[in-house]
């Protein structure tokens, strides 16, 4: 009896380490997730305006962009996958590692040849330990990624762009990374970053006949060709970082709800093991009791 007491006290003082760390964390994640969202707050717009300033200069000019123009056959895709660089976040990394499994198996299905470009610890691992083969990778700034981070991946991902197929170049660049859309909700998304989406219409009636949403004539100083190379390195740089800045943010607050979970799981553990402790203590006291009065009846019978 004596020694199972010392097991459940054991395992009390191990479940009290694993809680105080858990809840360490927690607050940490805690304190971060506030800044990494104003964080996101503040650089969805400027990437949402460039990527509308960029698209208004393809769509309204005859400029044919290597970063623009769609190839004739797509053979190469590359696909950036950004993970974490830490676990104890819940299935923030099992989700995004799905949904790139997902879209690397749907562009295989069109015949692509998948490129993947990785970013976050968990991403490597989870390629190196299956043996598959990728192009490149960056760790070290999950949570806190900086401009020059995605500055660095930027560069990357359009040299590989305008480099030939033949010379190990890419057709496509798709994005998978996770959206930050509150504290209980994240969800993880795909971008087709490289060639450029148009996203401002170019029709100014509708099926009706009647007028729709009327677009500006834009008038482009200096020409167009020097404009698109001026926006588009850029929209590619504020669309990295405003998606590493999601994830950043995404990867927090999962982290927040684990370790409160984690929390909460091992003070429900600490009550069900002190309160096995004291029964087992009860049950000793009560043997004990029992043996001191059953002693002292064989001694009075003795006599």
């Amino acid at each position: 009896m004596g020694a199972q007491i010392r097991v459940y006290r054991q395992r009390i003082r191990s479940v009290t380490a694993t809680k105080k760390i858990t809840r360490a964390m927690e607050l940490m994640a805690a304190s971060r997730v506030v800044k990494a969202q104003q964080a996101v707050r503040e650089s969805t717009p400027y990437a949402r305006a460039l990527t509308r300033a960029a698209s208004a200069v393809a769509t309204y000019s005859d400029e044919d962009h290597p970063l623009t123009t769609e190839p004739e056959n797509v053979t190469r895709a590359a696909l950036v996958v950004v993970a974490a660089d830490r676990g104890l976040a819940g299935g923030y990394n099992s989700n995004v590692l799905r949904e790139g499994e997902r879209v690397a198996a749907a562009l295989q299905a069109e015949g692509k040849e998948v490129v993947p470009y990785l970013v976050g610890r968990r991403a490597v691992s989870f390629y190196s330990f299956r043996k598959r083969e990728y192009a490149a990778e960056w760790t070290g700034s999950s949570e806190k990624p900086t401009f020059e981070n995605a500055r660095e991946i930027g560069e990357r991902l359009v040299a590989d762009f305008i480099k030939p197929t033949e010379e190990g170049g890419v057709d496509e660049v798709h994005i998978v990374s996770t959206r930050f859309v509150s504290m209980v909700n994240q969800e993880a998304e795909v971008i087709r970053l490289l060639p450029l989406e148009v996203v401002e219409g170019v029709e100014s009636v509708d099926e009706s006949g009647e007028d729709a949403e009327l677009y500006p004539l834009y008038e482009f100083e200096p020409n167009p060709e020097e404009l698109l190379d001026t926006l588009l390195p850029r929209y590619v740089n504020a669309r990295i970082f405003n998606a590493l800045l999601s994830a950043a943010a995404s990867e927090l607050a999962a982290r927040q709800r684990a370790m409160k979970s984690a929390t909460d799981n091992a003070e429900e553990l600490i009550k069900k093991y002190t309160r096995l402790a004291n029964q087992a203590r009860q049950a000793e006291i009560t043997q004990e009791i029992s043996e001191i009065v059953g002693g002292a009846s064989a001694l009075a019978d003795s006599k």
